[in-house]
């Protein structure tokens, strides 16, 4: 099963009462007819009652959410988030205000996923640094030092580098690792990354500098 029909059946299951007035043919009308409505005409039919109508929004959207989702979970992880986001856009439907895009509001829903996800995931698991390749190690060196970067740019390029990533990341806590993905593995503005999570961009710039210093200690004791 898809993330969007494994989503539509969660929200349905849920809304039984609303589905058996708009069960059948009925209902399938009303997804064609959603198909080419726009997002507003669309959330204004789910608001009104009519359930099915969501799935057309999930079907325009998934991959937007997938897209936000991949390098901030694990890749096995991504369908699970990105079912949990639209089961969240559902339920908080109505707090849309609608002055920005839905797929903007829909973003920051996927962004905060992830954050709990790792909130119910994050165990702060010791990784000795024998594990790691010489070349991960020099590079481990180099990040824990004062000026030392997380450069996302190359970070991503070839396993062992990736693998690398992963072994820092897995010492922060959630909140550390999620502003070092938006800022340095993305390349956000703190603007952009406080909007995203719902933090204060002072909040933001406080713990980035707080996640950067966690990892020279952390890298400091294990070289």
């Amino acid at each position: 099963m898809n993330a969007a029909l494994q989503t539509t059946a969660t929200i349905q299951d849920s809304q039984k009462g609303i589905l058996n007035r708009t069960k059948g043919q009925g209902a399938k009308k009303l997804v064609q007819s959603a198909q080419i409505a726009d997002d507003a005409t669309i959330i204004t039919q789910v608001l009104e009652g009519e359930v099915n109508a969501f799935e057309v929004l999930m079907k325009k959207h998934q991959d937007h959410a997938l897209r936000i989702v991949k390098g901030k979970v694990p890749p096995e992880a991504c369908e699970e988030v990105v079912h949990e986001a639209f089961i969240s856009a559902f339920r908080s439907l109505k707090s849309f205000r609608g002055d920005k895009p839905f797929e903007h509001w829909l973003a920051r829903i996927t962004v905060r996923t992830c954050y709990d996800y790792w909130r119910k995931h994050y165990r702060n698991k010791e990784v000795p640094t024998s594990a790691l390749s010489p070349g991960q190690s020099a590079r481990l060196s180099v990040m824990g030092q004062e000026n030392g970067a997380i450069d996302g740019s190359k970070a991503v390029n070839n396993l062992e580098d990736q693998e690398l990533l992963a072994w820092a990341l897995g010492h922060l806590s959630p909140k550390d690792r999620m502003a070092i993905t938006l800022i340095h593995l993305e390349g956000r503005s703190v603007a952009e990354a406080a909007d995203l999570l719902g933090w204060s961009p002072a909040n933001v710039k406080v713990r980035i500098f707080r996640a950067r210093r966690k990892l020279r200690k952390i890298i400091a004791r294990e070289l």
